[in-house]
């Protein structure tokens, strides 16, 4: 798509959500400007900041640097805060003034991926930003000295003058601490007596071009400005020896400068942005077949990529849970039963609409200290867009729906089996026009819902954004409405939160009377 294309120079890579925000109850709503000036509102979402015991904690700063170029950030992490730990929460600050696009970063611990962001886009004036993550699941990892690598790779020069100040802290919170994971690379041999088997995939597609935007992509021959032989469907796979082990949809992140409308983005981010979130799967039926000593390969790739084309990252965290009781856990896999994969998109001017979804069910079984344990994991997922345009794609539109969703059964012994249901869906319903005078104009609906285990979570953002193209950057007369609202159920109280802008300033920033942050 041509504005696709173009704004490539405008876009780039990432967002995400973290969440520290004031309560504004009884507050002054703030006036907006007319339009955009040459600063706005430090940039915020509506996530809830992570939940930490109260008592005693300890902190470690473990990056403190500039990012200017493409160089990674080295350490060493040397733990020196005591356990046990209940909780542990890392904690990203970061500072940037004059002009820098959206930027995509990584963290590695031990050689490991524990975080990925990306970066909001500043004022001349400048901005300050924030993200927490829950690295509790992680915290096998922090118990010996590790290496320590960040990267969020910048550009600077007499154009782009933005340099990203980055800080990042781990907090440990001292407490009773429940069985934890081995924590590894995809290359590192798993503990023998593992017993049960994760593993968590940081799936972007990222760094311009048209992977960044692969739910617009058109099957080739489509008159459009980013085929991709078959089309927008992309499923995120792993495989072990080769042999299929888990299916996913990939979530379909928007970057501070996407849509051709850094204005959208400035202040309220669209959701995961800041956090990138690992799409999770569990590989236990296969955990019998790699406890054996021998090389075994791992691998994650992207379904519906053409050949050659570059733009998917993928870093990988294995969490291996051992059986204590045992030096070596053997098992065997069962059955895999792949359901036949869906992808079809029928063009008929100016219309492409696509549907598509694949499904996998997967058993097998470990041998443990405690007795012979069966796991079942079928996962499903889906997919369905239909995406407009005209014929020099000043007109640009898509709305689109994928739905990811999981059951797991586990059977031991003569107890009743354990079923454990997730379900997922993300929606995207986004439109580009640009009229006769060159004002370009995105709206934006993004929804972000999930039902696992003892939550349920509606993220909805909306917003709509307008500027002039060609002009000089003071002439944009650039306006901006946006609203996030981050609805949480979960044990104890529920979380509820609207944050809106207009024109760079939050206007209402809320929670529920009595609401806990």
């Amino acid at each position: 798509m041509k504005i696709f294309a173009a704004a490539v120079a405008v876009l780039t890579i990432l967002t995400g959500s973290p969440a520290v925000a004031a309560e504004l109850h009884g507050a002054r709503q703030p006036v907006p400007p007319a339009e955009f000036g040459a600063d706005w509102d430090d940039p915020r979402t509506a996530a809830p900041p992570v939940a930490v015991p109260a008592g005693a904690a300890c902190a470690e700063t473990i990056v403190d640097t500039e990012f200017r170029d493409f160089t990674p950030y080295t350490s060493t992490y040397a733990p020196s805060c005591r356990g046990p730990w209940e909780k542990v929460v890392l904690r990203l600050e970061g500072a940037v003034a004059g002009r820098q696009f959206d930027r995509l970063g990584y963290l590695r611990i031990g050689g490991v991926t524990v975080f990925k962001t990306s970066t909001p886009e500043p004022s001349v004036a400048g901005i300050r930003w924030s993200v927490e993550k829950d690295l509790t699941g992680y915290a096998a990892l922090l118990t010996r000295p590790q290496p320590v690598e960040m990267l969020i790779g910048n550009v600077v020069d007499d154009t782009y003058t933005g340099v990203l100040d980055v800080t990042v802290k781990l907090t440990f919170y001292r407490g009773r601490a429940a069985p934890r994971p081995e924590v590894l690379a995809v290359d590192q041999a798993l503990p023998r007596n593992t017993e049960r088997l994760f593993a968590d995939v940081y799936a972007t597609g990222s760094g311009g071009g048209c992977e960044e935007f692969w739910y617009l992509t058109t099957p080739t021959g489509v008159p459009y400005s980013c085929p991709a032989d078959n089309g927008p469907y992309r499923e995120v796979q792993v495989r072990i020896d080769g042999t299929l082990a888990g299916v996913a949809a990939p979530y379909p992140h928007v970057y501070t400068g996407g849509w051709s409308n850094p204005y959208l983005w400035y202040v309220l981010p669209a959701p995961r942005a800041f956090d990138i979130q690992p799409i999770r799967y569990d590989l236990t039926p296969f955990a019998g077949l790699l406890t054996d000593g021998k090389a075994h390969a791992i691998t994650v790739n992207v379904l519906g990529v053409p050949a050659g084309q570059s733009g998917w990252d993928v870093p990988t965290t294995l969490l291996a849970w051992r059986d204590h009781g045992s030096r070596q856990v053997t098992g065997r896999l069962v059955t895999t039963d792949e359901q036949p994969l869906v992808n079809n998109s029928t063009y008929t001017a100016p219309t492409l609409k696509t549907t598509g979804g694949h499904g996998l069910t997967v058993t097998g079984y470990v041998d443990t200290s405690h007795g012979r344990v069966t796991t079942t994991v079928a996962r499903t997922v889906t997919t369905t867009s239909t995406h407009r345009w005209n014929a020099d794609e000043t007109n640009d539109a898509l709305r689109a729906v994928w739905t990811d969703k999981a059951r797991v059964t586990v059977r031991s012994g003569r107890s009743r089996p354990s079923i454990t249901t997730t379900s997922r869906r993300y929606g995207l319903t986004g439109a580009i026009t640009i009229d006769e005078a060159d004002r370009l104009t995105t709206t934006m609906k993004l929804e972000d819902a999930a039902t696992t285990p003892g939550r349920e979570l509606l993220d909805t953002w909306t917003g709509q954004a307008s500027w002039t193209l060609n002009v000089p950057r003071d002439q944009r007369h650039a306006t901006g409405t946006s609203t996030e609202h981050y609805r949480l159920r979960r044990p104890g109280p529920d979380y509820d939160r609207t944050i809106s802008t207009v024109n760079g300033t939050v206007i209402t920033d809320q929670l529920p009377y009595g609401s806990p942050l």
